[in-house]
């Protein structure tokens, strides 16, 4: 193990570098965006979001969505 401290920009592009390496691409990008925090407060926005959306209504969708499949 090497004792030396590297610059925190160089262990991440070497870290980046190893995980699409192993995991792809794609599966990096997933796994560093769980780690993003976000912004914003969803639990009220979705007060407005959702206002007028209502159980029976997501049913209908759901059935109409897998009658096209």
């Amino acid at each position: 193990m090497n004792g030396e401290l590297r610059p925190l920009n160089e262990i991440n592009e070497k870290a980046i570098k190893f995980l699409i390496d192993k995991i792809g691409f794609y599966d990096t990008v997933r796994f560093i965006n769980q780690f993003s925090i976000g912004s914003g407060n969803y639990t009220e926005e979705r007060k407005t979001l959702y206002r007028d959306v209502y159980l029976d209504s997501i049913i209908l969708d759901i059935k109409k969505n897998r009658a096209k499949k």
